[in-house]
């Protein structure tokens, strides 16, 4: 369990807030690209960190993204028009360009534009997301490039749901490997037939399935890194076998849950205020696995719908919320499907949106396979802590190559250690890229 302290200070992250001032040091989320797509083309609200902000493209493509209420009288910009490089309040016509400074003033008749400036925040696209930093100018961190940076948007797919529970409580789902042995389940998985993969090496994703079945306590090991840690979740197959889920925690919103032979694909949980998040997915759209690894996707073999299957490269549409159950069918939780709803990731919403906006976490009793959890809590809790006395942020600093962090999953061969894997020291990593590829390559 958390102190009621350290509760609010992992799940504030308003102006001001120790958390808050904390997330505003690292380049986040702002928008999708698919969501202010032409130059010129109308603005998108976007309330980030509690902040409520305005982005647009503007008439020479430039990305702006200011506050919403124009500093004269506080009509919102959402309303406004994007023309002549700015955006201007349809209120009395002020203008502004994508830095925050007034362009034009026609009401006036003695025209003050030079004193008048808005809220605006530095913007970097990449991987079909507009990126922004929302801490001070001086302190102003290099981009985190995880392998978009200088390819085409078009390569990744690139979506984000809202969610309306608080970041973090969203965001301890995808490192919990613990229940996926549980909420995911269905009864299906007893049928799908053994290929003969439960044996050191790659295993096929659908007996990755019956392996997460078999095996419903796995056992937990964290190793620190200096982006935040890698975790495995250690299972043993039918056969006896030492079956490994690796999943990487990038501070403060990344994660990169295991998959067959590696995976770069991320789940980034951002902060909409203190009792809504976004979840975004960001993943290219041809992985590198020459050998094919793993063969089918691993919800070919499974009866629910996921993000995957449904609409990509926008804003996915809540079908299942608090409102209608999640359409739970108990019909199907007694035959069929453990948690009863159908699709995968409203699985995953149901349970931490059930918590409530922000859950007590004083009330909470944690077990073993919540070590990945309290990893995470604890890292971000003495970060925050230690910038409000003038430390420096982890993961901040010049030179960091982001585009070598991976999660994995193996079976693995007696003797061998699961930290290598998907790592640039990992054989088939070195097969996907190119042997001489150095370790700090994308995937």
């Amino acid at each position: 369990m958390l102190r009621a302290e350290d509760n609010q200070i992992l799940t504030r992250v308003g102006p001001g807030t120790l958390m808050g001032e904390l997330l505003r040091r690292y380049w986040t989320p702002a928008c999708l690209t698919a969501e202010i797509p032409e130059p010129g083309g109308a603005p998108a609200r976007v309330r980030l960190l509690g902040e409520n902000l305005v982005a647009f493209r503007d008439t020479l493509g430039r990305v702006g993204l200011v506050q919403e209420n124009c500093p004269h009288r506080g009509a919102s910009l959402y309303f406004g028009r994007n023309e002549d490089a700015s955006i201007r309040c349809v209120y009395h016509g002020w203008a502004f360009d994508v830095d925050g400074r007034c362009v034009d003033m026609p009401s006036e008749p003695a025209p003050f534009c030079e004193k008048v400036r808005m809220k605006a925040y530095p913007t970097h696209e990449s991987g079909g997301i507009v990126w922004t930093y929302m801490g001070p100018a001086e302190t102003m961190t290099p981009f985190r490039d995880f392998g978009t940076d200088g390819r085409d948007a078009g390569e990744f797919i690139t979506g984000k749901q809202i969610s309306a529970c608080n970041w973090v409580q969203a965001m301890e789902g995808n490192i919990d490997t613990a229940h996926i042995s549980h909420l995911h389940q269905f009864d299906g998985v007893d049928d799908i037939p053994d290929d003969g993969s439960d044996k050191p090496g790659y295993p096929s994703n659908a007996m990755s399935w019956k392996f997460w079945r078999h095996d419903r306590a796995p056992r937990l090991e964290v190793h620190d890194t200096w982006y935040g840690y890698r975790y495995a979740g250690i299972r043993a197959t039918p056969n006896g076998n030492t079956h490994v889920r690796v999943t990487a925690y990038v501070v403060p919103y990344s994660t990169m849950v295991a998959s067959v032979p590696f995976s770069t694909g991320q789940g980034l949980f951002v902060p909409i205020d203190d009792e809504n998040c976004w979840r975004y997915i960001m993943m290219p759209k041809n992985r590198a696995n020459p050998r094919s690894l793993g063969g089918a996707n691993l919800f070919a073999v499974a009866p629910f719908s996921t993000p995957i299957s449904g609409r990509r490269d926008g804003i996915i549409p809540r079908l299942y919320t608090a409102e209608n159950d999640y359409q739970i069918d108990r019909e199907a939780q007694r035959n069929g499907i453990f948690s009863g709803v159908s699709d995968f990731v409203s699985q995953d919403l149901m349970v931490t949106e059930s918590m409530g906006p922000i859950y007590d976490r004083t009330q909470e009793q944690l077990g073993s396979t919540d070590k990945a959890i309290s990893r995470m809590r604890h890292i971000l809790i003495s970060a925050a802590k230690a910038l409000a006395e003038g430390k420096e942020p982890p993961a901040v600093a010049a030179g960091l190559d982001f585009r070598s962090i991976r999660g994995a999953e193996k079976i693995l061969e007696p003797g061998e250690d699961w930290r290598l894997l998907g790592t640039g020291d990992d054989p088939v990593v070195q097969e996907a890229f190119g042997i001489d590829l150095p370790a700090g390559a994308p995937g």
